[in-house]
């Protein structure tokens, strides 16, 4: 997703002002980015459920040593659904591996509801797959160029040294416990934690789910081969692809939470309208 790009706020101005936070270009590329990554990743399950297994090195097949599995095992009281990472494994029947549909028992990994499409076709999966992957990839090129040329990257997200000191990031967390957030012209700024969670989703996250989709592209394997290479095989590759994913799962379910306990309507109305009303300090 787009991390949004401020508009200048001035110091000083005290809360319950509203001012401009998000430009449009930015607002546009927000939500454009919101529909393909939920694209990317319920189609992404979708395609897992067609091989629930990770692995690590070149090949990876049913009776091969997976590191991590969902599945549906056999038991006196019926299916039983089960995620098992390397020897450790817990019982998830009617959430993953064993699941109920239309009063019907299924045995898949990710149940109908989490899944593009909410029905079994993994030739379906990789369209929609690939729909979203374009369109998250020419939004996010957009993105980058745009925020590197109006420096929104090192006006906005690189923090100051001082930012980077021990007492200042403990104080940013002992705050984010408390719920405490910033009041004034500072709630229009970004905080270091949010400073280090965007960096990490732009220069980490996101850059190693394309490279590691790519390699496992039969198209660009054919020509970008050193991708594999660079994970350690195409079963790495998948495996960190899915890693990344689930990183940025986190991440968007941090910031959902932080949005909703920062003041949804402020938040979704600066998101949408670009208006934002500067919080007041509370008494």
């Amino acid at each position: 997703m787009a991390i949004p790009e401020q508009v200048e706020t001035p110091g000083g101005q005290a809360g319950g002002r509203i001012v401009r936070r998000h430009r449009l270009s930015t607002r546009l590329w927000h939500w454009t980015n919101v529909a393909a990554v939920f694209t990317l990743l319920m189609s992404g399950l979708m395609i897992f459920n067609a091989h629930p297994r990770l692995y690590w090195g070149h090949y990876g097949a049913n009776y091969d040593s997976a590191w991590l599995q969902i599945g549906a095992r056999d038991t006196v009281a019926g299916a039983e659904g089960y995620l098992r990472v390397g020897d450790a494994a817990i019982r998830t029947t009617g959430m993953l591996g064993v699941w109920e549909k239309e009063g019907r028992t299924m045995t898949r990994a990710f149940p109908h509801w989490m899944t593009l499409p909410n029905y079994y076709s993994l030739a379906d999966g990789r369209r929609y797959h690939f729909l979203g992957a374009w369109i998250f990839g020419i939004a996010g090129l957009l993105y980058m160029v745009w925020s590197i040329a109006n420096r929104h990257v090192a006006r906005d997200l690189l923090p100051a040294k001082r930012e980077l000191r021990a007492r200042h990031i403990g104080r940013d967390i002992r705050d984010h416990a408390r719920l405490r957030f910033p009041t004034g012209a500072a709630a229009a700024r970004y905080n270091i934690l949010q400073k280090l969670s965007y960096l990490a989703v732009l220069f980490v996250i996101l850059p190693t789910i394309v490279l590691t989709g790519l390699g496992m592209s039969p198209f660009m394997n054919a020509s970008w081969g050193w991708i594999l290479d660079l994970f350690g095989g195409r079963q790495s590759a998948r495996s960190v692809h899915f890693i990344a994913a689930f990183a940025l799962v986190l991440f968007i379910i941090v910031h959902i939470a932080m949005v909703l306990l920062s003041g949804p309507v402020n938040e979704l109305r600066s998101m949408i309208t670009g208006r934002f009303r500067l919080p007041e300090e509370k008494r």
